[in-house]
């Protein structure tokens, strides 16, 4: 049985078809029970972020898996395999592997060093759990990914700076504008994304931060903690014309914003030009709103341009987190290995000492006139040569775990031994 992970992100596939596989949080549920009816997956985990819909699984057999995912995502998009098959990647055993850890420490991401993607992967792990298509490996695999991101975070500056989707929108709006000191922002969301937004900007001193949201608590929560106000969801348009900055970032499956009340926002602002900040995935504007004069639109495909220009300056610490993430996979590689040769060695050894036992049985008539010193001798001596004969093939054994070598005294041992 191996790990396998299949996906796409930004880096892979256009905006346009990465928001059609998202899967989001009230739709994860039947995703999963989708994946766990597959005939090659055994257990599966979804990661879907605004960067990134991924399923990572225990499978039998790698193509048969890889078959299963694409089949999955051709028939929850809507698009046919063929429009996408070549842009997915694919990672089997130690490289899928390798690509939980980078994901987990923040390497993968638009925003190099980000700290969402950890509790995205923590939720993706629970919430897998909590539906019954996660068991033991994906466990053990997701339980250690969490363990390295918090290590790469930890021993290394990768987190240092500008580290969150939400914290990189408002700098790429602020290096649009020339700054932000003074601006009147609406800030569409109040979710993870948009709280962080609104923070943000109250940070970089926005003069005026509105906020709006379906649910109402939340957006008062938000407006609140920056001293800003609540915008109810219907009275976008009036809103529109009297801000200089729209930061949009909820969890809508469709968009918020269209071209016709964007352009009667426009031509109530009297020639003042319009920056939109869109970072929802599905997108929350629809992109013809940035054809409209006045109106520039950025997206999530302008964010990972604008993050990636500040990768250089940080490539010490992505070396140092490369480096945590190949010791990590070795340490988990060789405890997976050692894991499972380890009912081999069990059964070799419980086989031994079943044939020990039976013939000190069957000449227990000889043994019986040994007193208690000589029989603890007989006992002593018989274990030792037990020991001694097994130490061999239990250390090669243990030492070739995870190999083919290792897979072929494994069986050779089990079929020469007789043991089930």
């Amino acid at each position: 049985m191996s790990v396998v992970v299949v996906g796409l992100n930004h880096r892979t596939v256009p905006l346009e078809l990465l928001e059609r596989m998202t899967v989001s949080g009230a739709t994860l549920p039947k995703a999963l029970h989708d994946l766990g009816e597959r005939s090659h997956l055994n257990e599966a985990v979804v990661l879907s972020t605004c960067m990134r819909t991924e399923v990572y699984a225990e499978a039998e057999r790698f193509h048969g898996a890889l078959a299963d995912v694409r089949n999955f995502l051709g028939e929850w998009s809507g698009a046919p395999p063929e429009a996408f098959s070549d842009l997915l990647y694919s990672y089997f055993d130690d490289a899928a592997v390798s690509h939980l850890f980078t994901v987990a420490a923040g390497l993968d991401s638009a925003v190099i060093g980000e700290g969402e993607i950890l509790g995205q992967v923590r939720e993706a792990w629970e919430r897998a759990r909590e539906e019954g298509s996660a068991g033991p490996v994906m466990g053990r695999l997701f339980r250690h990914g969490l363990e390295v991101g918090k290590r790469a975070r930890t021993e290394t500056g990768i987190s240092r700076g500008v580290t969150s989707v939400s914290q990189a929108a408002v700098a790429m709006a602020a290096q649009a504008l020339g700054g932000l000191q003074g601006a009147s922002v609406l800030v569409v969301g109040a979710g993870e994304m948009g709280e962080g937004m609104a923070v943000a900007l109250a940070d970089r001193g926005a003069a005026r931060i509105l906020v709006s949201s379906r649910t109402g608590a939340r957006a008062d929560a938000v407006a609140e903690r920056v001293k800003g106000a609540k915008v109810e969801l219907g009275e976008l348009e009036s809103a529109l014309p009297e801000v200089d900055v729209v930061l949009t970032g909820t969890g809508a499956p469709r968009t918020v914003l269209g071209v016709e009340e964007v352009a009667a926002a426009v031509a109530r602002r009297e020639g003042r030009p319009l920056l939109i900040v869109d970072i929802a995935v599905p997108r929350d504007v629809e992109p013809a709103v940035g054809g409209l004069e006045g109106v520039r639109l950025l997206d999530m495909d302008d964010l990972a341009a604008f993050a990636a220009a500040g990768v250089a300056a940080r490539q010490g610490e992505v070396d140092r987190v490369r480096r945590i993430v190949a010791e990590e996979v070795d340490r988990f590689v060789a405890v997976s290995a050692a894991r499972t040769v380890a009912p081999v060695v069990s059964a070799l050894h419980e086989r031994a000492e079943t044939i020990r036992r039976a013939e000190l049985e069957r000449h227990s008539a000889r043994l019986a006139g040994l007193d208690e010193r000589q029989r603890e001798a007989v006992e002593a001596m018989t274990r030792g040569l037990v020991a001694k004969l097994l130490h061999e093939p239990t250390v090669r054994l243990k030492d070739e775990a995870g190999t083919a070598r290792g897979e072929r005294l494994a069986e050779a041992i089990q079929s020469l031994f007789d043991l089930e």
